[in-house]
């Protein structure tokens, strides 16, 4: 599977939010195989959580948010996606020319894929109002809309030929974080119309993924709505993040993520240009990843770790449990248990099918994580 570095950003939104919170669901596709679970027939983080109407900006919020003890879970208030407003009609035929210059054109959407390693594409087909048009999904679109429908991964995130030509699709939306590319390939020479999409999942790109795939199946309107929808939100969302985060940069809660598989032995830290730095930088915090000069995703150490000293640390919540939770991450990583972070036990987590995701969901993510942050008891969630 493959694996591609991000970009980095900082506040304030006008500027963070539009060069983006990269994929570090490419970033991590390699790893994703290791200890891969399907959401749909897991119990969902949300179930760890008590979900809150209040708005973030009339949350009580931590005036010293590094300095909290205890761990938190963030979650998005509700797993579903909500399709746009506008309804306007499918124009076939269409012709694209996708991410790697090939062009298709689709003449049918009326049985649609749309696979990638984090469930990006499928829930902007959703948004687009064409989820009753959607046959089948990956391992990582759980969201209770799709729950239903048939896998088409296997081993993780390997796209399974024979079970996806048997659901006779008249389209498919994918990207090069998913494969094999063999796959892709003999999908095509069956007379499948294949539209390869960037790999890039971003705040900045969210828009452009949206109009490429509302184009591919014929919505534009639809696609130009969903993507000016997804905009407002996220603006909203950092405007208010940029009220309740310190204002003093000495006073912004240090945080790093973490990747952890411990069923497999897996521990990474993501740095500079992994796309964790942008999203923390994003939610008001410091990357200290960054700040020791830690570049892309790389196996952990403990002199990193004692080093960049986090105040929060910031995991998936598979992963988390995969050490049996925050006990069990500071007796396996001694040198967590060294770190601010690990002294406060202020770790925070966020099912791993939602926090790398971006799309009609974007702002949800990014709200639930500044909540379980800077809201801890307040927001209604633990």
């Amino acid at each position: 599977m493959s694996k591609t570095p991000s970009e980095k950003t900082l506040m304030p939104p006008s500027v963070s939010v539009r060069r983006g919170l990269v994929a570090l669901a490419v970033a991590t596709a390699v790893l994703f195989s290791a200890g891969c679970t399907d959401p749909a027939k897991t119990a969902s983080a949300n179930d760890a959580c008590l979900n809150s109407d209040i708005p973030l900006s009339e949350l009580q919020t931590l005036e010293h948010p590094n300095e909290w003890q205890g761990e938190s879970t963030a979650c998005l208030v509700t797993d579903s996606v909500v399709a746009v407003s506008e309804q306007s009609e499918s124009q076939l035929p269409v012709t694209v020319t996708d991410n790697q210059g090939t062009e298709v054109t689709i003449t049918d959407t009326s049985r649609i894929l749309a696979l990638d390693l984090n469930g990006t594409l499928a829930a902007t087909v959703f948004g687009l109002g064409l989820g009753d048009q959607v046959v089948g999904r990956d391992t990582s679109t759980g969201f209770a809309e799709a729950a239903d429908l048939p896998i088409v991964t296997q081993n993780g995130h390997e796209l399974n030929g024979e079970g996806i030509l048997d659901l006779a699709p008249t389209v498919i939306i994918t990207d090069s974080s998913i494969g094999p590319w063999d796959v892709v390939l003999q999908l095509r020479d069956s007379g499948i119309p294949v539209v390869v999409v960037t790999p890039e999942r971003s705040l900045e790109t969210t828009e452009e993924l949206i109009m490429s795939v509302a184009e591919a199946l014929g919505v534009p309107e639809r696609g130009a709505a969903l993507a000016q929808q997804v905009r407002g939100e996220l603006d909203q969302v950092m405007a208010d993040i940029q009220e309740i985060a310190p204002k003093d940069p000495a006073d912004r809660p240090r945080m790093l993520f973490l990747y952890v598989r411990g069923n497999a032995g897996i521990y990474y830290i993501f740095g500079e240009g992994s796309g964790a730095d942008s999203l923390i930088e994003s939610l008001g915090g410091v990357d200290v990843a960054s700040e020791i000069g830690w570049k892309g995703m790389r196996p952990m150490t403990a002199e990193a770790l004692v080093d960049a000293d986090p105040d929060l640390i910031l995991m998936m919540t598979k992963g988390l449990e995969s050490v049996g939770g925050v006990d069990g991450l500071l007796e396996r990583i001694p040198a967590v248990a060294e770190t601010s972070a690990g002294v406060n036990r202020r770790i925070v987590d966020m099912s791993d099918f939602e926090i790398l995701s971006f799309g009609p969901r974007s702002a949800a993510v990014v709200e639930s994580l500044a909540r379980a942050i800077y809201a801890p008891e307040s927001s209604g969630w633990k």
